[in-house]
């Protein structure tokens, strides 16, 4: 059996989670990502009305159960069929094969929070930016990339987004062994993480 090195990447919205991991992989071409928000719970029991009222920014929101079975599976050296997730009807509209990989990456806001998920890594990491650098990052991808109006996003993050942050998301800092500033270059980020990830090594669990 192989054991993968397993990394958490952790953070606030629109601090880098997503653009760390992707340029990760990238560069290194053996990793595979696990990006939370396809573990979003699928809402296509709850009607559409109902699911706008709905808290997407609590640990509550997510599938973890499938999450941890499918790390521990890549950890195994066995595929698996990750959810696609639609942001636009709340729910599950496929599934993607990704085969195992030497690194595997878990991204997303609550990637440290459940202490059995957080204590299978091997390397744990909080990307940390100021509130006015997130919410402009956060309404920049949302309009582009989600079809919202600016002010919708904005509501949303004052709503539920920054409260829930302050009460699941900054205290899971305390547990990083890698906490790192992303409001400037983020190729300074990538290259703490590389250089962390080089002295890391996988433990058997």
């Amino acid at each position: 059996m192989k054991a993968s090195i397993t990394v958490g990447i952790a953070g606030g919205t629109g601090a880098g989670k997503t653009t760390v991991a992707r340029l990760l992989a990238e560069s290194l071409g053996h990793v595979v990502v696990l990006d939370m928000d396809s573990y979003y719970l699928d809402r296509s029991g709850v009607s559409p009305e109902a699911r706008g009222r709905l808290n997407f920014d609590e640990p509550a929101a997510f599938d973890v159960s499938l999450l941890m079975q499918h790390l521990c599976l890549l950890r195994q050296d066995h595929a698996i069929e990750k959810p696609r997730y639609s942001f636009k009807s709340h729910t599950r509209t496929g599934i993607e094969r990704i085969a195992p990989a030497p690194v595997v990456v878990v991204e997303g806001l609550f990637a440290l929070w459940w202490e059995d998920l957080r204590e299978s890594f091997d390397l744990r990491i909080y990307l940390d930016a100021p509130d006015d650098v997130r919410i402009r990052r956060r309404i920049e991808r949302d309009v582009v990339s989600r079809g919202r109006s600016a002010e919708s996003v904005l509501r949303q993050y004052e709503c539920t987004v920054q409260p829930m942050h302050e009460v699941y998301v900054a205290p899971t800092r305390l547990y990083a062994d890698l906490v790192l500033a992303n409001d400037r270059d983020i190729n300074d980020c990538l290259m703490s993480v590389s250089d962390a990830l080089k002295a890391t090594r996988p433990v058997s669990r």
